[in-house]
Protein backbone atom coordinates (compact mmCIF):
# COMPACT_ATOMS: atom_id res chain seq x y z
CA UNK A 1 0.00 0.00 0.00
CA UNK A 2 1.02 3.48 -1.01
CA UNK A 3 2.73 5.04 2.18
CA UNK A 4 1.54 8.93 1.38
CA UNK A 5 -0.52 9.79 -2.05
CA UNK A 6 0.80 13.46 -3.19
CA UNK A 7 -1.84 15.85 -3.74
CA UNK A 8 -3.19 16.90 -7.50
CA UNK A 9 -1.63 20.25 -7.01
CA UNK A 10 -3.37 23.39 -8.91
CA UNK A 11 -5.17 22.43 -12.47
CA UNK A 12 -2.43 24.62 -14.37
CA UNK A 13 0.87 25.15 -12.63
CA UNK A 14 2.62 28.58 -13.79
CA UNK A 15 5.50 27.31 -14.49
CA UNK A 16 7.50 30.52 -14.64
CA UNK A 17 9.90 29.41 -17.71
CA UNK A 18 7.98 30.20 -20.67
CA UNK A 19 10.81 31.22 -22.37
CA UNK A 20 12.90 27.82 -21.77
CA UNK A 21 10.90 25.26 -24.28
CA UNK A 22 12.82 22.23 -22.83
CA UNK A 23 11.86 23.17 -19.47
CA UNK A 24 7.88 23.43 -20.78
CA UNK A 25 8.50 20.01 -22.41
CA UNK A 26 10.09 18.37 -18.82
CA UNK A 27 7.01 20.15 -16.74
CA UNK A 28 4.69 18.96 -19.13
CA UNK A 29 6.11 15.18 -19.00
CA UNK A 30 6.06 15.36 -15.29
CA UNK A 31 2.75 17.06 -14.81
CA UNK A 32 1.58 14.35 -17.16
CA UNK A 33 2.82 11.30 -14.78
CA UNK A 34 1.91 13.10 -11.91
CA UNK A 35 -1.81 12.31 -12.75
CA UNK A 36 -0.83 9.00 -14.08
CA UNK A 37 1.00 7.70 -11.26
CA UNK A 38 -0.50 9.98 -8.24
CA UNK A 39 0.65 7.92 -5.46
CA UNK A 40 4.83 7.82 -4.43
CA UNK A 41 5.69 4.79 -2.75
CA UNK A 42 8.74 5.12 -0.15
CA UNK A 43 11.59 2.50 -1.28
CA UNK A 44 14.06 3.05 1.89
CA UNK A 45 16.90 5.02 3.06
CA UNK A 46 20.02 5.88 0.70
CA UNK A 47 23.06 7.23 1.85
CA UNK A 48 26.27 9.15 0.48
CA UNK A 49 29.11 11.72 1.39
CA UNK A 50 29.00 15.76 0.14
CA UNK A 51 31.84 18.75 1.06
CA UNK A 52 30.65 22.16 1.22
CA UNK A 53 33.31 24.86 0.93
CA UNK A 54 33.96 27.71 3.59
CA UNK A 55 31.45 30.59 2.69
CA UNK A 56 29.76 28.52 0.86
CA UNK A 57 25.68 27.34 0.75
CA UNK A 58 26.21 24.49 -1.37
CA UNK A 59 26.60 20.64 -0.40
CA UNK A 60 28.62 18.67 -3.97
CA UNK A 61 27.74 15.00 -3.53
CA UNK A 62 30.73 13.24 -4.02
CA UNK A 63 28.93 9.93 -4.30
CA UNK A 64 25.99 8.05 -6.08
CA UNK A 65 23.83 8.62 -2.90
CA UNK A 66 23.19 4.88 -3.59
CA UNK A 67 24.52 3.06 -0.21
CA UNK A 68 22.06 1.09 1.93
CA UNK A 69 23.85 2.41 5.55
CA UNK A 70 24.98 4.95 7.24
CA UNK A 71 28.43 3.06 7.86
CA UNK A 72 28.92 2.43 4.09
CA UNK A 73 28.75 5.83 3.42
CA UNK A 74 31.21 6.69 6.39
CA UNK A 75 33.55 4.16 5.15
CA UNK A 76 32.98 5.59 1.39
CA UNK A 77 33.88 9.47 3.30
CA UNK A 78 37.05 7.82 4.59
CA UNK A 79 38.26 6.35 1.58
CA UNK A 80 37.79 9.77 -0.33
CA UNK A 81 39.83 11.58 1.95
CA UNK A 82 42.45 9.04 2.25
CA UNK A 83 43.45 9.29 -1.75
CA UNK A 84 43.14 12.81 -1.23
CA UNK A 85 45.47 13.32 0.96
CA UNK A 86 47.45 10.74 -0.90
CA UNK A 87 47.23 12.65 -4.22
CA UNK A 88 45.61 15.87 -3.88
CA UNK A 89 47.27 17.59 -0.97
CA UNK A 90 49.40 20.50 -1.68
CA UNK A 91 51.00 20.56 1.73
CA UNK A 92 51.81 18.58 5.13
CA UNK A 93 49.60 20.75 7.02
CA UNK A 94 46.86 19.94 4.51
CA UNK A 95 47.71 16.47 4.46
CA UNK A 96 47.45 16.09 8.33
CA UNK A 97 44.10 17.69 8.70
CA UNK A 98 43.05 15.20 6.08
CA UNK A 99 44.29 12.37 7.62
CA UNK A 100 43.19 13.38 11.45
CA UNK A 101 40.11 13.09 9.33
CA UNK A 102 40.44 9.69 8.12
CA UNK A 103 41.39 8.54 12.06
CA UNK A 104 38.38 9.57 13.05
CA UNK A 105 36.45 7.39 10.58
CA UNK A 106 37.92 4.65 11.38
CA UNK A 107 37.55 4.57 14.67
CA UNK A 108 34.21 6.75 15.27
CA UNK A 109 30.80 6.73 13.56
CA UNK A 110 31.14 9.89 13.07
CA UNK A 111 29.00 12.06 10.14
CA UNK A 112 30.42 15.21 9.59
CA UNK A 113 34.20 16.12 9.88
CA UNK A 114 36.26 19.51 8.58
CA UNK A 115 39.39 19.36 6.98
CA UNK A 116 41.05 21.56 4.99
CA UNK A 117 38.80 24.35 5.53
CA UNK A 118 36.02 22.09 4.36
CA UNK A 119 33.54 20.14 6.06
CA UNK A 120 32.62 16.91 4.64
CA UNK A 121 28.83 15.31 5.69
CA UNK A 122 27.68 11.85 5.37
CA UNK A 123 23.99 12.52 3.99
CA UNK A 124 20.73 10.93 4.14
CA UNK A 125 17.82 10.71 1.56
CA UNK A 126 14.59 8.91 0.89
CA UNK A 127 14.30 6.59 -2.32
CA UNK A 128 10.35 6.64 -3.84
CA UNK A 129 9.23 5.42 -6.61
CA UNK A 130 5.83 6.90 -8.29
CA UNK A 131 2.84 4.23 -8.60
CA UNK A 132 -0.46 4.13 -10.42
CA UNK A 133 -2.59 1.79 -11.66
CA UNK A 134 -0.63 -0.06 -13.82
CA UNK A 135 2.12 -0.16 -11.83
CA UNK A 136 5.41 1.34 -10.93
CA UNK A 137 6.43 4.22 -13.17
CA UNK A 138 8.45 4.01 -16.16
CA UNK A 139 11.14 6.04 -17.78
CA UNK A 140 9.55 9.35 -19.30
CA UNK A 141 9.89 10.77 -22.94
CA UNK A 142 12.20 13.03 -21.59
CA UNK A 143 14.39 11.24 -19.63
CA UNK A 144 18.34 10.67 -21.22
CA UNK A 145 18.90 8.10 -23.40
CA UNK A 146 22.14 7.53 -25.50
CA UNK A 147 21.65 8.83 -29.35
CA UNK A 148 22.86 4.97 -30.23
CA UNK A 149 22.07 2.53 -27.71
CA UNK A 150 25.27 0.60 -27.06
CA UNK A 151 24.56 -3.11 -25.69
CA UNK A 152 27.48 -4.75 -25.16
CA UNK A 153 28.93 -4.55 -21.08
CA UNK A 154 31.08 -2.43 -20.53
CA UNK A 155 34.07 -1.12 -18.53
CA UNK A 156 33.39 2.19 -18.32
CA UNK A 157 29.84 2.68 -16.97
CA UNK A 158 27.37 6.03 -18.18
CA UNK A 159 28.59 8.83 -15.74
CA UNK A 160 26.16 9.46 -12.76
CA UNK A 161 24.29 12.45 -13.02
CA UNK A 162 24.29 12.12 -9.19
CA UNK A 163 27.86 12.39 -8.17
CA UNK A 164 29.09 16.04 -8.64
CA UNK A 165 25.12 17.03 -8.10
CA UNK A 166 25.01 20.46 -6.05
CA UNK A 167 22.36 20.39 -3.01
CA UNK A 168 22.27 24.11 -2.11
CA UNK A 169 19.06 25.14 -0.02
CA UNK A 170 19.22 29.18 -1.35
CA UNK A 171 18.78 27.95 -5.19
CA UNK A 172 15.39 28.43 -5.88
CA UNK A 173 13.01 26.09 -7.92
CA UNK A 174 10.49 26.60 -10.49
CA UNK A 175 7.97 24.97 -12.58
CA UNK A 176 6.70 20.95 -11.29
CA UNK A 177 10.17 20.49 -9.26
CA UNK A 178 8.89 23.73 -7.19
CA UNK A 179 4.99 21.47 -6.84
CA UNK A 180 7.31 18.48 -6.49
CA UNK A 181 8.78 19.61 -3.14
CA UNK A 182 5.81 21.29 -2.08
CA UNK A 183 4.01 17.92 -1.97
CA UNK A 184 6.71 15.97 -0.96
CA UNK A 185 7.86 17.88 2.07
CA UNK A 186 5.31 16.26 4.49
CA UNK A 187 6.54 13.38 3.08
CA UNK A 188 7.10 10.51 5.83
CA UNK A 189 7.16 7.19 7.02
CA UNK A 190 3.67 6.08 8.62
CA UNK A 191 2.71 2.38 7.60
CA UNK A 192 2.75 -0.19 10.63
CA UNK A 193 5.52 -2.51 8.72
CA UNK A 194 7.94 0.39 9.74
CA UNK A 195 9.10 -0.15 13.24
CA UNK A 196 8.08 2.86 15.80
CA UNK A 197 11.34 4.10 16.20
CA UNK A 198 11.48 4.48 12.40
CA UNK A 199 8.35 6.39 11.85
CA UNK A 200 8.93 8.59 14.94
CA UNK A 201 12.01 10.00 13.42
CA UNK A 202 10.25 10.37 9.90
CA UNK A 203 7.61 12.70 11.60
CA UNK A 204 10.50 14.29 13.65
CA UNK A 205 12.37 15.30 10.63
CA UNK A 206 9.85 17.19 8.87
CA UNK A 207 10.28 19.94 11.93
CA UNK A 208 13.89 19.83 11.87
CA UNK A 209 14.68 19.26 8.35
CA UNK A 210 11.48 21.26 6.71
CA UNK A 211 12.75 21.50 3.44
CA UNK A 212 12.94 19.56 0.40
CA UNK A 213 15.68 19.06 -2.41
CA UNK A 214 15.27 16.21 -5.34
CA UNK A 215 18.35 14.21 -6.90
CA UNK A 216 18.51 13.64 -10.51
CA UNK A 217 15.96 10.47 -10.94
CA UNK A 218 17.75 6.76 -11.09
CA UNK A 219 16.07 3.60 -12.92
CA UNK A 220 16.57 0.17 -12.18
CA UNK A 221 15.01 -3.39 -13.43
CA UNK A 222 12.04 -4.81 -10.90
CA UNK A 223 11.00 -8.12 -10.92
CA UNK A 224 6.42 -7.74 -10.87
CA UNK A 225 5.50 -10.52 -8.04
CA UNK A 226 1.79 -10.56 -6.64
CA UNK A 227 2.22 -8.09 -3.82
CA UNK A 228 5.88 -6.66 -4.29
CA UNK A 229 8.30 -5.49 -6.56
CA UNK A 230 12.15 -6.94 -6.23
CA UNK A 231 14.66 -4.40 -7.25
CA UNK A 232 17.59 -6.45 -9.59
CA UNK A 233 19.84 -3.99 -10.34
CA UNK A 234 21.55 -1.16 -8.42
CA UNK A 235 20.72 2.64 -9.64
CA UNK A 236 21.44 3.43 -13.25
CA UNK A 237 22.08 6.81 -14.85
CA UNK A 238 20.07 6.01 -18.00
CA UNK A 239 16.85 3.78 -18.57
CA UNK A 240 19.40 2.20 -20.83
CA UNK A 241 22.11 1.48 -18.30
CA UNK A 242 19.22 0.06 -16.54
CA UNK A 243 18.10 -1.95 -19.57
CA UNK A 244 21.44 -3.71 -20.30
CA UNK A 245 22.43 -4.26 -17.00
CA UNK A 246 19.03 -6.74 -16.57
CA UNK A 247 19.91 -8.38 -20.28
CA UNK A 248 23.60 -8.68 -19.10
CA UNK A 249 22.45 -10.54 -15.76
CA UNK A 250 19.46 -12.49 -17.73
CA UNK A 251 22.34 -13.98 -20.19
CA UNK A 252 25.71 -13.68 -18.39
CA UNK A 253 24.96 -13.71 -14.72
CA UNK A 254 21.83 -15.59 -13.08
CA UNK A 255 22.37 -19.06 -15.10
CA UNK A 256 25.91 -19.11 -13.06
CA UNK A 257 24.29 -17.71 -9.63
CA UNK A 258 20.71 -19.50 -9.80
CA UNK A 259 22.30 -22.75 -11.12
CA UNK A 260 20.03 -22.99 -14.29
CA UNK A 261 19.81 -25.98 -16.64
CA UNK A 262 20.26 -25.80 -20.32
CA UNK A 263 16.94 -25.76 -21.00
CA UNK A 264 16.35 -22.53 -18.74
CA UNK A 265 19.43 -20.81 -19.80
CA UNK A 266 18.82 -21.29 -23.13
CA UNK A 267 15.17 -19.51 -22.81
CA UNK A 268 16.78 -16.32 -20.92
CA UNK A 269 19.26 -15.99 -23.26
CA UNK A 270 16.74 -15.85 -26.55
CA UNK A 271 14.64 -13.30 -24.36
CA UNK A 272 17.60 -11.10 -23.27
CA UNK A 273 18.54 -11.14 -27.57
CA UNK A 274 14.60 -10.45 -28.49
CA UNK A 275 15.29 -7.81 -25.39
CA UNK A 276 17.82 -6.12 -27.06
CA UNK A 277 16.46 -6.34 -30.88
CA UNK A 278 13.40 -4.01 -29.44
CA UNK A 279 15.93 -1.07 -28.38
CA UNK A 280 13.94 0.98 -25.75
CA UNK A 281 11.36 -1.48 -24.45
CA UNK A 282 10.60 -1.19 -20.45
CA UNK A 283 8.67 -4.92 -19.89
CA UNK A 284 10.19 -8.06 -20.26
CA UNK A 285 8.47 -11.55 -20.00
CA UNK A 286 9.93 -15.23 -19.63
CA UNK A 287 9.15 -17.95 -18.00
CA UNK A 288 6.04 -16.83 -16.65
CA UNK A 289 8.14 -13.79 -14.72
CA UNK A 290 7.55 -10.39 -15.42
CA UNK A 291 10.64 -7.62 -15.49
CA UNK A 292 10.35 -3.84 -15.94
CA UNK A 293 12.57 -0.84 -15.84
CA UNK A 294 10.87 1.43 -13.48
CA UNK A 295 12.30 5.36 -12.71
CA UNK A 296 13.03 5.90 -9.29
CA UNK A 297 14.23 9.64 -7.41
CA UNK A 298 15.66 10.56 -3.92
CA UNK A 299 14.55 13.18 -1.62
CA UNK A 300 16.77 14.89 1.07
CA UNK A 301 15.76 16.53 3.57
CA UNK A 302 16.95 20.06 4.46
CA UNK A 303 17.34 22.13 7.68
CA UNK A 304 18.71 25.40 9.10
CA UNK A 305 22.56 23.80 8.72
CA UNK A 306 22.18 22.14 5.64
CA UNK A 307 21.30 18.49 4.03
CA UNK A 308 20.20 15.69 6.71
CA UNK A 309 22.56 13.25 8.30
CA UNK A 310 21.67 9.34 9.56
CA UNK A 311 19.02 9.33 12.16
CA UNK A 312 18.99 7.72 15.13
CA UNK A 313 16.73 4.51 14.13
CA UNK A 314 19.23 4.01 10.81
CA UNK A 315 20.72 0.99 11.28
CA UNK A 316 24.21 -0.30 10.28
CA UNK A 317 25.82 -4.00 9.86
CA UNK A 318 29.53 -2.65 10.29
CA UNK A 319 31.52 -0.44 12.44
CA UNK A 320 34.29 1.96 11.91
CA UNK A 321 37.40 0.39 11.19
CA UNK A 322 40.81 1.37 9.03
CA UNK A 323 40.45 0.61 5.28
CA UNK A 324 43.84 2.05 3.90
CA UNK A 325 47.60 1.57 5.26
CA UNK A 326 48.90 3.83 7.55
CA UNK A 327 50.59 7.36 6.12
CA UNK A 328 52.26 10.09 7.41
CA UNK A 329 51.80 13.89 6.66
CA UNK A 330 54.53 13.86 4.05
CA UNK A 331 53.22 10.97 2.17
CA UNK A 332 54.97 7.95 3.37
CA UNK A 333 53.07 5.10 3.32
CA UNK A 334 53.58 2.10 5.44
CA UNK A 335 52.03 -1.05 4.60
CA UNK A 336 51.11 -3.63 6.84
CA UNK A 337 53.15 -7.39 6.87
Amino acid sequence: MPDHEVPPGPPNPHTGQEDDPVARVRDADAWDRRHRYPYVVLRGPVFGYAQQAAGSSGWRLLCTMSDGYPQDARDGLNSHLWFKAKDDADSPGTRRELLDAVARLETEPVDEVTAGGVRYRVLRGDEFARLGPGGMEPPRPTDPEPAVPDWAPRRRRTPSRVTGHVIDPRQPAAGMELLERKALARLCYTAERYPRDVRRDSARALATHPGVTLLPATFTAVEEKPDSWEPLVGPQPTPHDARRSLATAMEEFWPRIHHYGPAETADYARAAARYRSAHQEDTLRVRGRCFRIVRTQSLVRLGPDGPEGPRPSDTDVSEPSRTHPVMDEHGTITWDH
